[in-house]
């Protein structure tokens, strides 16, 4: 067998985006992977578990048998030939494993048959690059100090965020709004992969040499994923810098991301438009009720019959606007109160306040100074 090329340098994977081929069967990957991964296993679940019976039964040597058996003839060249074709897409693509044990190994090698290619496999694997990841995350490897974006719902901090070069947006990580109506139409990464996801952004940012790193102001949980205990305790000790929005600019945010980019996502979930938009009301009304303990049966009705009336003017003439209604109230009456007590208990340092173009310029001298 050809000597095996390896590389433990995890850093420049990350700062580079190296394609990664990732032999594992399809439900080691759905645990968890990296955001550069594709799937192409050199086993397939029920492979692998046939094989995996075999060696508790029998041993390492007659499992091993068993699966060049079973991964022999066609089988074995459509998969080498998937391996290939992406290789040649990306040039610069490596392979991994569990542990950067016999799978990867043995695709390595079978790539260098066929196509005389050398593909260098991750030194340990997934176990090893994901530590690596990991420790990433531990509050004394971020390099530069953490700063939080704070201000009232629809305020516009995301929006702000991803015009920094020095932020970091965990929503976007989490694939989640973090409100009531946050989640998206797609999944939100596992808990593994937005940890992964998350570390390879603060390993990018360490290595601009950024004296400051931007993120809103979060709390533990995002939608179902959450910062691991020690970062948080960073982030929420951090100073605050508190954006200021008016309330119809406020409104105006939420109209757009919640309303007309809410119901565009469900469109391009849905070959029905139709049934796309009805299935938006429902989900926006599940949201809702979900806080029906902490905003009040009467104000929750209010709020309700709003978003009926907007719901049906929408469906006779096609506007969004009525929708202002309903979202100023749920303001006013949930979001704000609910904010205003959670800074106000928090006790947290805020150290400037501004509008939009005041904070970004705060931000921007911080960072010059």
């Amino acid at each position: 067998m050809k000597i095996v090329i390896t590389t433990n340098d995890f850093e420049n994977i990350v700062l580079n985006n190296i394609p990664l081929i990732d032999v594992r069967a399809p439900i080691e990957f759905e645990k968890g992977a990296f955001k550069t991964s594709i799937n192409m296993p050199i086993l397939t679940n029920d492979e692998r578990h046939i094989i995996g019976i075999c060696y508790k039964e029998k041993g390492n040597a007659e499992a091993t048998k068993l699966g060049y058996e079973i991964v022999s003839g066609k089988i074995k060249e459509d998969r080498i030939e998937k391996w290939i074709n992406f290789i040649e897409q990306n040039p610069n693509t490596m392979i991994y494993c569990f542990r950067g044990g016999s799978r990867s190994t043995i695709a390595q090698s079978w790539i260098n048959e066929v196509a005389k290619k050398d593909i260098i496999k991750l030194e340990g694997g997934y176990k090893a690059f994901r530590n690596y990841l990991i420790t990433s995350l531990e509050p004394e490897n971020i390099k530069s100090k953490p700063l939080m974006l704070t201000g009232y719902t629809g305020s516009g901090k995301t929006i702000l965020l991803n015009k920094l070069n020095n932020s970091i947006d965990l929503e976007g990580i989490a694939n989640h709004r973090g409100s009531t109506f946050g989640h998206h139409v797609t999944a939100q990464p596992t808990q593994i992969n937005f940890e992964n996801n998350l570390a390879y952004e603060i390993i990018k940012h360490n290595n601009k040499r950024f004296k400051y790193m931007i993120l809103e102001d979060e709390s533990k949980n995002i939608g179902r994923s959450f910062i691991p205990t020690s970062l948080y305790s960073l982030f929420h000790g951090a100073d605050l810098i508190f954006l200021e929005s008016l309330m119809e600019e406020r409104v105006d945010n939420i109209l757009e991301d919640y309303v007309i980019n809410g119901q565009k996502e469900f469109i391009a979930s849905c070959n029905d438009k139709d049934l796309a938009i009805e299935l938006w009301y429902e989900d926006m009304l599940k949201s809702m009720e979900r806080v029906k303990s902490k905003l009040g049966g009467d104000r929750l009705k209010i709020v309700i019959d709003e978003f009926n009336k907007a719901y049906d003017i929408q469906k006779s003439n096609g506007s969004y606007d009525y929708n202002r209604v309903w979202i100023e109230l749920f303001l006013h009456n949930y979001y704000d109160p609910m904010y205003k007590h959670s800074i106000e208990k928090g006790n947290r340092n805020i150290i400037f306040r501004g509008n939009k173009d005041e904070v970004t310029e705060y931000i921007k001298s911080l960072e010059n100074n």
